[in-house]
């Protein structure tokens, strides 16, 4: 009778890692539990998005494929940072399916992408009004590349806001 070896595969995330996952931006791994799910025994990373006040719990075999990632290196925020100064590209297409590409580069978890929507949104002191849906998906995308901003360079939600806003109103 064969005996089952017990095989340790390395996981990609440790419990307290933060990680980005792209549909609701920067969560905390609390935990990894085992749930049987249909009669198989998953193992599942635990990721708490405290502001949200939500819990997730990731297949760890889908984790690499659900978009699931580390927080960006310094370079990568410094590259959105950069994308941030440049000048907005507001395409002429309908706002229904400029709305929809936002949305997409949001929930696709990119720094850079999620910069090019704050960036092409923004709108200073001098500029007219956003609608209401111009304002939402705004406001989406800052707390966002706020909120993987803070954690990255350790500080509060509120310094890096303004570290964006800064840079918003200097380009």
């Amino acid at each position: 009778m064969a005996t089952k070896k017990k095989t340790t595969t390395k996981l990609p995330f440790a419990i307290n890692d933060y990680v980005v996952y792209p549909t609701h931006g920067v969560g905390q791994i609390t935990g990894i539990q085992v749930e049987e799910i249909s009669g198989t025994k998953l193992r599942l990373f635990v990721i708490t998005f405290a502001k949200d006040k939500m819990t997730l719990r990731v297949p760890v075999g889908k984790a690499e494929t659900t978009g699931m990632r580390r927080l960006a290196t310094p370079k990568i925020l410094e590259t959105a940072l950069t994308t941030l100064k440049g000048r907005a590209r507001v395409k002429r297409t309908m706002w229904s399916r400029r709305a929809q590409e936002y949305e997409a580069k949001i929930n696709s978890g990119d720094p850079v992408s999620i910069a090019e929507v704050v960036r092409d949104l923004h709108r200073s002191s001098d500029q007219p009004e956003q609608s209401y849906s111009e304002r939402q998906i705004y406001e989406a995308a800052l707390d966002r590349l706020v909120r993987e901003l803070a954690v990255v360079e350790q500080i509060d939600e509120e310094a890096a806001t303004e570290k964006l806003v800064k840079v918003l109103e200097a380009a």
